[in-house]
């Protein structure tokens, strides 16, 4: 007979996917930033890869907090949604309508990431987890500044252009 399984085994499994992701979208960023067509899109990919950076290593300090190993487990949400950017790149190359895909296809990653992040704050704050909790929802933040930025471009520049 198999344990049962608590929140805290579906906290770390969540954390193994998101680990994953953030991997992913740390491979992806650099192509994003090389295919914009925008300065101002361009920065806020090239500063999102530093954030990213960031969030793995935050991630790595979770896993040493609840005592896990730091392991990846495939996210094929993140796979599928980077695989829409892949598709937006070629298919719209040296277009005006490039520069809005890849921030459409941006703020994709971004709301599965802020999805995540704020469920995994909820669990770790129920499981007692504080000090995860707070790791975890400096990540939120950041990731909702992140939708905020690419919204604001979206609204005063990259669709405009694109019209």
């Amino acid at each position: 007979m198999t344990d049962p399984r608590n929140l805290s085994d579906l906290l770390y499994e969540t954390l193994k996917d998101i680990y994953f992701a953030e991997k992913q979208i740390l491979s992806a960023l650099p192509k994003m930033a090389e295919a914009a067509q925008s300065p101002g899109l361009r920065q806020a990919f090239r500063t999102h890869e530093s954030q990213t950076e960031t969030h793995v290593e935050r991630l790595e300090e979770v896993f040493e907090l609840i005592g896990k190993p730091a392991q990846q487990k495939t996210c094929n949400a993140i796979l599928g949604i980077i695989e829409e950017g892949k598709e937006v790149m070629e298919e719209f190359k040296g277009t005006q309508a490039l520069d809005p895909g890849l921030l459409a296809g941006a703020q994709a990653v971004e709301h599965y990431e802020i999805s995540r992040y704020g469920t995994m704050v909820t669990w770790a704050k129920t499981l007692g987890l504080d000090e995860v909790a707070e790791l975890l929802a400096t990540t939120l933040d950041e990731e909702e500044a992140t939708d905020a930025l690419l919204s604001e471009l979206a609204e005063t520049t990259v669709n405009a252009k694109a019209a």
